[in-house]
């Protein structure tokens, strides 16, 4: 029996399903073979310090990175609803937006598959990094 892939239209519908989600406004972008590409806004509500510079909350940048690992699995036709562990590296401050994050699958296991994820700035710098393994149902 062959795997459904989600469409573009259907991961929209689960992204958007959750509130959190939908407060961060989050957006598919690219979608590829081996995973694909959120998009996320410059917003004043994930701002958490603005001295010298406006500067978005790291636990945004980390949600950012867990949301695009898991739906890059999710992209795989792979059943799985939560996070087993996500490991986030931070590399430069994210001071504008709008923010988009990367995400390529490492492996799609039995029990586990692994996505890492890159966090890009409007210029394309690399903001963070992360790596995420989501539990296989």
């Amino acid at each position: 029996m062959e795997k459904h892939l989600p469409t573009k239209e259907e991961l929209t519908e689960s992204l958007r399903f959750a509130p959190f989600h939908r407060w961060l406004d989050l957006r598919i972008g690219e979608i590829t073979d081996d995973g694909l590409e959120i998009i996320m806004p410059w917003r004043p509500e994930i701002i958490s310090n603005t001295n010298p510079k406006e500067v978005i909350h790291g636990g945004i940048l980390a949600s950012l990175i867990d949301h695009t690992g898991l739906y890059a699995v999710l992209s795989q036709g792979v059943k799985t609803t939560s996070t087993a562990y996500v490991h986030v590296d931070y590399h430069r401050l994210a001071t504008s937006g709008p923010i988009s994050a990367k995400a390529k699958i490492l492996k799609i296991g039995r029990t586990i598959s692994t996505a890492e994820i890159f966090v890009y700035g409007p210029d394309g710098t690399l903001l963070a990094s992360g790596r995420g393994g989501y539990p296989c149902s």
